[in-house]
């Protein structure tokens, strides 16, 4: 077989033809797919890429939240903690005070109460005391006892303040008929007209004067004007000391 020139140039070329061909109509159009697709990848690849910085940005802040939200909730706990602490304090604070007030409620109470028992003691002596002395007077009392308290109420009005005697007679309201004498032993003459006479300077008033015996007086007179009373007697004396003795205490 016998090499031709012209043959091996007609196959180069044709060669050269079909590249040409091949690049004009096939390899162009490949490129560009494969160049449009390889952009498509790029940009899947770069929205990919966005997508994960994104998650990874997501999950940082959501670690981030979490931390803070983690410290909020310690936060949260220890002012719970200490708003428990406070108000558990302060109850008891209060239950305290409660406590010290009705323990000081229940001192004072007691004290009441045994002061009052103690005032009922003292006031039923005091009236068993009276009772007593009474019963004692009663026995010992004569006109000679009267009579020695007659002398002292004599001797009272005589020396009694004119501004005093003024305050007197503004006490009986209208003018009375009588001026009425109580005693418990019949008063004798003489000392009647010195009483009458003391009884006229002090009152200023022109009324007879009426005698009644009260053996209950034990010893001493009761004088009555009008609304006002004068007493020098056992029996009335006895009883203002133990009303005075109840006031007192």
């Amino acid at each position: 077989m016998e090499f031709s020139w012209s043959t091996f140039l007609l196959e180069i070329i044709n060669f050269l033809f079909l590249v040409w061909i091949l690049k004009r109509f096939l390899f162009k159009p490949v490129m560009a797919v494969v160049v449009q697709r390889q952009a498509g990848i790029d940009q899947r690849l770069a929205e990919s890429q966005s997508l994960n910085d994104e998650s990874v940005a997501l999950k940082e802040e959501y670690e981030h939240r979490l931390a803070n939200w983690e410290h909020e909730c310690q936060q949260a706990r220890e002012e719970l903690a200490k708003e428990m602490d406070a108000e558990r304090a302060s109850r008891l604070s209060q239950l305290m005070q409660s406590v010290e007030q009705e323990k000081e409620k229940a001192e004072i109470a007691g004290a009441r109460q045994r002061a009052e028992v103690m005032r009922e003691i003292e006031l039923q002596a005091l009236k068993q005391g009276a009772e007593f002395a009474t019963v004692l007077l009663s026995k010992a009392s004569g006109p000679e006892q009267e009579a020695r308290l007659l002398d002292i109420l004599l001797d009272d009005l005589s020396l009694l303040p004119d501004d005093s005697a003024a305050a007197l007679r503004q006490q009986w309201g209208e003018v009375p008929d009588v001026i009425v004498v109580a005693s418990a032993h019949p008063i004798a003459g003489n000392k009647r007209q010195e009483l009458e006479k003391a009884l006229m300077a002090v009152s200023h008033l022109s009324v007879p004067v009426q005698y009644e015996q009260d053996p209950g007086l034990i010893a001493g007179v009761c004088i009555t004007i009008g609304a006002w009373r004068l007493h020098a007697n056992i029996r009335d004396d006895l009883k203002e000391f133990a009303e005075f003795a109840h006031a007192t205490r």
